[in-house]
């Protein structure tokens, strides 16, 4: 937890790994996972890389390894987890497991082409006999009376005439059933009616040789005379991919077609049997070698690509890496180089070196963090060194949410949800999980167990159980003290439907309620009055001091960075005008609740008219001040917010204009003094960029090491941004913050009117025991699935949405800027996943 507060500290790192070790030493570091390769080799392409061959080698076995996970997948089998962590294979073992996976793939086409053709031909075998079958059926026998005719047989029975010499031919064949009808129809157009078609289904369902799903079939008869028709009628039954086979007119030649495509039938059936075990034995075969062979190849691909970066020395002995690491994992780093060289005879070597380049950032997460980090990050990920706003987020997130959440019973199960991930985060079918409403929130699980607990915290607060107020202490008013001295009688209580309890009647009010809001004032006509007030003065309090603690926490960047002038030319202006403004706005609201008691409640004075009054230096002589001397306060903190304006705009710009002309004069014109000034210029430069300075600064660093130019206006133009943006923000930033208002008392009303038109409802329509309780199932049902889905999820994501903004905008641009990079280890658990 310590690099939650502060990105880590990184150093570049340049390492001299010998040839014959390089490829051992990388495979280590990316089981380690600590460094992040720089690429060296950003000039040169990718297929002039040295590497090149090997990365290609491994592009075609995952090629190979698909084909081969696609057979498995399409044979209804599912792949194993490698057992236990696989390490890089050395590269000798490469053609190894390539010639066995390609002998593998070989013989798996191969076997694959076997059944397809096995299938194929047992396909032709069954719809041969379904033809057949048809072709001798009772309806054919029907269709023709006198038995099958021959060809000799004439269809017309005259013995003289032109059509004396025309045969009864016949064809039999197959077709899809959804072809069938398009084929009846043309064969009847093309050939004019001069022949007799018989359609019908197969009586089974065949199964498909391709896809393997049984299929029905439309077989078919058609009787013609006329070599003309034939013609015709072969050339159609082509056009439609028809299956055609020889019709047997002699019952004994039929017969003995059929028993011989049964016995066929019955040979190719046993034969692709065995086809389909030995085909079993090659897939499982497949099992065994490929999830241990997908991690490796992953791996040793990933290891060439990481060697494709490094350079090449001069002597062609070793390969030269610049890498970025952490530094409290530099003794880690050198020692797995020296165990993973050991071999070679020629230890590795890693030393740090000097650079100009802003490094990445490096936190550590954890599960709990981890949700709340990326937050942060989505915003942008910070700058080197820089301020980490996670672990205050971890607090300030879930408790603005809660502000606008604040409700026991809705808390309390958003709680038991998150709580119910938590518990269950280690089961491998929670993990597995594919969906990505699931994912979003399982990945966020702590995030929301938070929200949920500070739900209930604020919801106690409140005094709101789905709306419900509860009495968990003794009221602070008492009724029974106003009506025995107030004189209530019966005919008072008649004209009068709304009573008023008078604080200042002595034994009405005793005193506040313990802990949140006396629940009596759920029974009062001016309850959303009350809550109105207390609310928006809640929000604008929590408002100005979420931000000032935002420009307390610049306080540490600058001095982390060694930005002193900054403390006193922006820092201090900053809270000054803040605190100035909106912190005495604070003060005042804080002052009238803790010193105007009730019996001076009618005569207090508004706070927002002597606020207006603070900014227009007028005086209401209707609005009495709070304390003596108010005028002569406020006047002295406008006065002073006005004068951090000019400080704010001018005061770095000129500072460091100060600077740059110091640097100036005192540059020597002697060779030597040169090349000192030169270096300790690259030195600030240096570690300006390092210390992730601002970008009025980073205007100031040269972009070479000859000379450091100085921009003026950009560092003008850029201050003048800064002290606009800020000025003007605390004025809209204090206003966004009513929302923590405005979006509390929608779901106070929304969850009241939710239980007045489903509950309040269900509860009143019977009174007897029999009739509510039958009421009441679909009533409550119906309550919790609005509850749910209105209340938790709609109003839950408004809510989230608005606390993200409140993080985003009002809190984090304070002392946040979010322009740096991640550190991306080269690690080899991204890979395997």
């Amino acid at each position: 937890m310590g690099s939650m507060f502060r990105s880590e500290e990184v150093a570049l790192v340049q390492l001299l790994l010998p040839t014959a070790a390089a490829y051992t030493c990388v495979s280590q570091l990316g089981e380690l996972g600590l460094v992040e390769f720089r690429d060296l080799n950003a000039s040169v392409s990718a297929f002039q890389r040295r590497f090149v061959v090997d990365v290609r080698r491994c592009e075609e076995l995952e090629k190979t390894f698909t084909f081969l996970q696609e057979e498995v997948q399409r044979a209804g089998l599912t792949l194993p987890r490698p057992e236990g962590t696989l390490p890089a294979p050395p590269p000798r073992e490469l053609l190894r497991i390539q010639e066995e996976t390609d002998r593998l793939a070989q013989e798996l086409r191969d076997v694959r082409g076997n059944q397809q053709a096995l299938r194929a031909q047992l396909h032709q075998l069954q719809l041969h006999s379904a033809v057949l079958n048809q072709s001798h059926s009772p309806s054919m026998a029907a269709v023709h009376p006198e038995g099958p005719s021959s060809e000799r047989t004439p269809l017309l029975l005259a013995a003289r005439g032109p059509h004396a010499d025309l045969k009864v031919n016949f064809v039999a064949g197959a077709v899809e059933p959804y072809k069938a009808a398009a084929l009846e129809r043309l064969l009847w157009r093309a050939c004019r009616g001069f022949l007799i078609a018989s359609f019908r289904e197969t009586e089974g369902q065949l199964e498909d040789p391709v896809t393997g799903e049984p299929a029905t079939w439309m077989t078919f008869v058609i009787s013609y005379w006329g070599e003309q028709i034939g013609q015709k009628i072969r050339k159609i039954t082509d056009c439609f991919h028809c299956h055609i086979f020889p019709y047997l007119e002699q019952e004994e030649a039929w017969r003995g077609a059929l028993l011989q495509l049964q016995q066929q039938s019955q040979e190719l059936q046993e034969v692709l049997g065995e086809t389909e075990r030995f085909l079993s034995q090659v897939l499982g075969r497949v099992q065994r070698l490929l999830p241990s062979g997908q991690v490796q190849i992953r791996k040793m691909k990933a290891v060439y690509l990481a060697l494709n970066q490094c350079s090449v020395s001069t002597t062609h002995k070793c390969l030269i890496a610049e890498v970025w690491c952490a530094t409290r994992d530099l003794p880690t780093l050198q020692q797995a180089l020296q165990d993973s060289s050991s071999e070679a005879g020629v230890s590795a070597v890693a030393h740090r070196i000097s650079c100009r380049d802003m490094p990445p950032t490096l936190i550590r997460t954890n599960r709990f963090t981890a949700s709340f980090q990326g937050i942060v990050d989505a915003y942008g990920v910070g700058r080197y060194r820089e301020v980490n706003p996670a672990p205050y987020t971890i607090i300030t997130f879930p408790f603005l949410f809660a502000v606008m959440f604040g409700d026991v019973g809705h808390g309390l199960l958003m709680f038991l949800f998150a709580l119910a991930m938590v518990l269950a985060e280690n089961r491998p079918a929670v993990k597995a999980a594919q969906n990505e409403i699931w994912q979003t929130f399982f990945g966020g699980r702590y995030l929301l167990l938070l929200m949920g607990l500070f739900s209930v915290y604020t919801g106690f607060i409140y005094n709101e159980c789905f709306s419900r107020a509860t009495s968990i202490f003794p009221s602070g008013w008492s009724v029974a003290a106003m009506a025995n001295q107030s004189g209530w009688s019966d005919k008072y209580l008649s004209q009068h439907p709304v009573l008023t309890l008078n604080p200042n009647i002595t034994g009405v009010f005793m005193g506040p309620y313990p802990f949140g809001i006396d629940p009596i004032w759920s029974l009062a006509a001016n309850h959303l009055s009350f809550l109105n007030s207390f609310k928006m003065k809640m929000s604008v309090i929590l408002g100005v001091t979420h931000m000032a603690f935002g420009v307390f926490l610049s306080i540490f960047n600058h001095m982390h960075f060694g930005q002193a002038h900054r403390l006193l030319l922006e820092t201090l202006p900053e809270l000054i005008f803040l605190l100035g403004l909106f912190g005495y706005l604070v003060f005042l609201i804080v002052y009238k609740w803790l010193w105007e008691s009730a019996a001076s409640a009618s005569t207090a004075p508004s706070i927002l008219i002597h606020f207006i009054n603070m900014f227009l230096f007028a005086q209401s002589p209707t609005n009495q001040p709070l304390f003596h001397g108010q005028e002569v306060v406020q006047y002295v903190l406008v006065v002073l917010a006005l004068i951090t304006v000019p400080i704010l705009l001018l005061g770095t710009p000129l500072y460091l204009l100060r600077q740059h002309r110091r640097n100036t004069q005192r540059r020597p014109e002697d060779g030597q003094d040169k090349d000192s000034d030169k270096l300790l210029a690259t030195s600030d430069a240096s570690s300006l960029v390092n210390s992730s300075s601002p970008d009025e600064e980073k205007a100031g660093i040269p972009e070479d090491d000859e000379e450091a130019e100085f921009v003026p206006s950009e560092v003008f133009m850029h201050q003048a941004i800064h002290t606009i943006e800020f000025c003007l923000g605390c004025i809209s930033n204090t206003a966004s913050y009513l929302r923590l208002w405005a979006l509390s008392l929608a779901h106070a009303q929304l969850s009241e009117v939710l239980w007045a038109m489903v509950m309040r409802i269900g509860l009143g329509m019977g009174r007897e025991m029999g009739v509510a309780a039958v009421v009441l199932v679909p009533v409550f049902a119906a309550f919790a699935v609005l509850t749910v889905a209105i209340l938790l999820v709609m109003e839950g994501l408004s809510a989230f949405l608005h606390a993200l903004r409140l993080h985003w905008v009002e809190f984090q641009n304070k002392f946040y800027l979010g322009t740096g990079y991640k550190l991306s280890p080269f690690s080899f658990t991204v890979d395997t996943e």
